[in-house]
């Protein structure tokens, strides 16, 4: 149900059940937490995408339909567990989304770092016209991403937006022509994998907790891991590397 490939630095985890529009089981997430693993331990920065006309549909509503509530429970906190091994792990996480990005696929998603969408991807978590409830993580994370108002809306009335809306409701951070997220997400993801790991580890791991707390406390933590990271090794030779001009400046957009 999953491939995996490495590409140098980047591991790309491909989700493959396209007669079920990807469809996630419960064996779907224990290789989905497998692959993970393998890429926490062999690359510096992943990539989910899905193989055939979809990234994933959601749900797979005929085993879920099967569960008793304890079991349900259990499914919802192994989701939970494996999406928070990429949210919260060593390196950062792309994802590469076309056509449909449902239930939980868009939870899937919203557990990555960076989301990059194809103009033939379409958004929807159609939870609440099935009389179920997001279990992936969603009422957090996608929550988190667009705001709780527009979630409660996708609930209650099954609205599906497009790759543009979504861009604007910061679902997505990129939107590419058909056929181009792939190739999109694994160049984001092979630049981001040139980055110090502490600082990657920092930003992805720092970042959502900060968010997370009060705001003195938030500057109190920032000025602890700011301080930190600029310590290391790979900082100190970077930051020489800048001041000594033996490294580019940043440049403004569509300029090289």
């Amino acid at each position: 149900m999953v491939t995996y490939e490495l590409r140098g630095d980047v591991a790309l985890i491909g989700l493959n059940r396209p007669e079920k529009r990807n469809a996630i089981s419960d064996r779907f997430v224990g290789e989905i937490e497998a692959a993970v693993l393998r890429a926490r331990s062999e690359a510096r920065a992943g990539v989910i995408h899905g193989h055939g006309k979809h990234f994933c549909a959601g749900l797979d509503l005929a085993e879920h339909v099967q569960k008793t509530p304890l079991q349900g429970v259990e499914g919802s906190r192994k989701w939970h567990d494996v999406f928070t091994l990429m949210e919260f792990g060593r390196i950062p996480w792309f994802c590469a989304l076309h056509g449909a990005v449902v239930g939980g696929g868009l939870e899937l998603a919203s557990a990555t770092h960076v989301r990059v969408a194809d103009e033939t991807a379409f958004f929807a978590l159609p939870e609440g016209t099935r009389g179920i409830f997001v279990g992936g993580g969603g009422s957090v994370r996608a929550a988190r991403l667009m705001g709780v108002a527009r979630m409660t809306d996708m609930m209650l009335t099954g609205r599906s937006v497009d790759a543009e809306t979504a861009e604007r409701w910061n679902l997505v951070q990129y939107v590419v022509p058909e056929g181009r997220a792939l190739e999109k997400a694994v160049e984001l993801a092979a630049r981001a994998a040139t980055n110090a790991d502490f600082s990657n580890y920092a930003v992805i791991n720092a970042l959502p907790r900060i968010q997370a707390m009060a705001r003195d406390d938030g500057l109190f933590v920032e000025s602890f891991i700011s301080s930190f990271s600029a310590t290391t090794p790979e900082a100190e030779e970077r930051l020489r590397a800048f001041l000594e001009k033996r490294a580019g400046k940043v440049a403004a957009p569509g300029r090289s």
